[in-house]
């Protein structure tokens, strides 16, 4: 493994906790689009464009489901060895990468047979991207993040504390970790290794996505999305966005932007600097995956174990279902 600096930089105790997901209320108003059945608490969504599946972590038991996107039917369930959060691919096709938080593994899971392959990383790894050929996964109570490939753990760099959030941009030259602790962000050169700078990022950040050449982050805290350039590494533009918005995920086809607002039960389709719509959601929207071909969005309500299916081209633009 290469020999990497590994620290924090500073007390844990002299910052604030990381911000959370709010405790969603009874839905209001019923889900736009179908809902489905998927299982116990599901949460960490990534759709495969080859395949056709979407990858849905499952808890208690501890399963990876593999969904077909366009009938909303379980295909399989998936044994993992811990429960997972987020999930992402490694690129088209798959594997499904899945950070096993309380086995400190990152799995990757093929499509469709569900083959299995664990590396060890750093402690509690939370989120994962692909770029570079390796694997970058965010040890949340590590500080750090682990560089994997091949299967084996190649080097583990410091990061910002607590690594929550992990994304590469499109080309995956360059890899996103957002500490959601100390509320800073960290680009580093997925080629070399090497750090490309670092900023503070919002009052609250959780989640991150990867946009061209550019980052978006989710600040649930602050109630807004964050766009984030190189060169240097800082805030481009803030959106104001209430209702402590937490997941998301990039229609690149689009170029929309789907963020789940869990205090009020929607998900706002954006460009990069407006809302366009909300939709009403499930309860307790923390994921949201979208189908770059249909442009088929997919929440998961972690409340009650069901999965929505959304069509957006279905609707006019102040919501209205097309019959």
């Amino acid at each position: 493994m290469i020999a990497a600096a590994v620290g924090c930089g500073g007390s844990t105790e002299e910052l604030p906790r990381a911000a959370e997901p709010a405790r969603s209320p009874a839905s209001s108003e019923a889900p736009a689009g179908r809902v489905v059945d998927v299982g116990h608490k599901p949460e960490g969504l990534a759709f495969d464009p080859v395949t056709g599946i979407l990858a849905v972590g499952l808890t208690n038991p501890d399963r990876l489901a593999f969904v077909d996107g366009a009938s909303g039917r379980v295909l399989r369930r998936v044994v993992l060895p811990e429960s997972p959060r987020h999930l992402s691919l490694a690129g088209p096709g798959g594997p499904v990468l899945v950070p096993a938080e309380r086995s400190d593994e990152i799995l990757e899971v093929s499509l469709p047979g569900g083959r299995v392959r664990a590396t060890p990383v750093g402690r509690f790894p939370h989120d994962a991207a692909a770029a570079g050929g390796r694997l970058w996964v965010g040890d949340e109570l590590g500080a750090s993040v682990s560089v994997v490939e091949d299967g084996r753990l190649l080097a583990q760099l410091a990061a910002p504390i607590q690594p929550g959030g992990v994304a590469a941009t499109t080309d995956r030259r360059h890899v996103a970790v957002v500490g959601v602790k100390e509320r800073a962000i960290e680009v580093y050169d997925s080629r070399t290794l090497q750090s490309r700078g670092k900023a503070d990022v919002g009052i609250g950040p959780t989640h991150v996505a990867g946009a061209g050449g550019r980052f978006f982050v989710v600040d649930t805290r602050g109630n807004a999305l964050l766009e984030v350039r190189l060169d240097p590494v800082r805030i481009h533009r803030r959106t104001h966005l209430a209702g402590t918005p937490y997941g998301i995920a990039l229609d690149r086809a689009r170029r929309r932007y789907w963020v789940t607002l869990t205090a009020q039960n929607r998900v706002a389709e954006m460009t990069d600097r407006r809302i366009l719509r909300y939709f009403p959601t499930v309860r307790q929207p923390n994921s949201v995956a979208v189908d770059p071909d249909s442009g088929r969005v997919f929440v998961a309500s972690r409340k009650d174990g069901t999965l929505q299916l959304l069509d957006p081209g279905r609707y006019t633009d102040d919501g209205t279902r097309i019959r």
